[in-house]
């Protein structure tokens, strides 16, 4: 696109101020013309902003004439309902996870986007760090994909609790919602179209009212309640797909572990790559990040770009004016969504399975 996108962010809490305002403010490819929230705070960040910033209570004040995108982020509950408004309206948007919280938002969505003629992007940044995409092309090279280990573990990061985050009716659910979208986003590209043919899962809930596993970076608006909420702090989950491939993914907020980490692993064929990293904006985790191989015994390091916290983001809008102006974009984040959220339904069918057993054996 030879002139910049107009956009608009909607919903100004912590992800919107902290990712996405300053970014786009900062990025050539893009013009913000509106934020959108029904706080008071909105009039003045929209100042802070820039002059000719429009401060919208209402995302129906929001236009077609006044932006090009909509970069939505607003709580869990509200992503579904606010992009088919938007959607339903010719706006194009662009959603974080978790995109939906079902496959029946899911598909509220895929009507919204092809009665009102505008495109949906979607999906995690998490695919555009340097190291992980590093680690794809390392997989290239380890002939056929025969297993993928991803985990994300914190040491302490339950976020809000006993605000909406952790209130599944609110969130859609705890660790497996927040972080395992981010984790399963790493994997699809890994597997391309491959289906779940089997999904079981487990969830556990050991840290979530415990106020010292609160997540220490995050600052929301809303006071914490005394509950701890209800959804879970821990997900573990194993998936096999038609053709034998098999997926060990576990998601927790917090831990016994001294330090944040994330970890993914795939072992082909020929092969073996492992990268060791932390996901996210986290202050308790480890220096760097390490890429390597192993074959016949013998491990080495595979080079990548050192890059700073948070850079994902940044290479995420870089490619969003392209994917905006791709015909072939529409239906695409739908469908990578109703094959993301059917996994994490099952997985929680499954946990939920298992702690009947488990309750009836008592």
């Amino acid at each position: 696109m030879s002139s910049p996108v107009r956009v608009a962010v909607v919903g100004l809490g912590w992800a919107g101020r902290s990712i996405w305002l300053s970014r786009l403010v900062a990025h050539p490819a893009f013009e913000v013309t509106a934020v959108v929230d029904p706080s008071p705070i909105a009039q003045e960040i929209a100042a802070e902003t820039g002059a000719g910033v429009l401060a919208l209570a209402d995302i129906d004040e929001l236009t077609p004439g006044l932006a090009d995108l909509a970069i939505v982020a607003v709580p869990n509950h509200l992503h579904s309902k606010v992009a088919c408004r938007l959607l339903s309206r010719g706006i194009p948007v662009f959603l974080e996870k978790p995109v939906c919280l079902n496959s029946a938002e899911a598909d509220e969505l895929a009507a919204a986007e092809r009665d009102g003629g505008a495109v949906l992007l979607a999906g995690s940044a998490a695919r555009y760090r340097a190291d992980v995409m590093a680690l794809r092309e390392a997989a290239g090279g380890l002939g056929p994909i025969r297993h993928i280990d991803v985990s994300w573990v914190r040491a302490r990061g339950v976020p809000d609790a006993g605000g909406w985050f952790t209130q599944s009716r609110l969130s859609g659910g705890g660790a497996l919602v927040d972080l395992g979208w981010h984790l399963m986003d790493t994997v699809s590209p890994l597997l391309g179209r491959a289906e779940y043919e089997e999904v079981v899962g487990s969830v556990s809930g050991d840290f979530i009212a415990a106020a010292s596993h609160g997540a220490s970076w995050r600052h929301e608006d809303a006071p914490p309640s005394s509950s701890g909420g209800d959804v879970e702090d821990t997900a573990r989950g194993f998936l096999v797909t038609g053709d034998g491939v098999s997926v060990s993914l576990r998601a927790s907020w917090a831990s016994h572990e001294a330090l944040d980490s994330t970890v993914l692993k795939v072992e082909g064929g020929s092969g073996t790559a492992t990268l060791r990293c932390t996901f996210g904006f986290s202050p308790n985790r480890a220096v760097g990040a390490e890429l390597s191989l192993t074959r016949a015994g013998e491990t080495v390091p595979i080079p990548f770009d050192e890059e700073p916290i948070g850079a994902e983001y940044d290479r995420q809008l870089d490619a969003l004016p392209a994917l905006l102006a791709d015909p072939e974009a529409r239906g695409r984040a739908v469908e990578d969504t109703r094959r993301t959220i059917a996994v994490i339904e099952r997985i929680y069918t499954s946990a939920r399975r298992g702690q009947r057993v488990l309750s009836s054996a008592r």
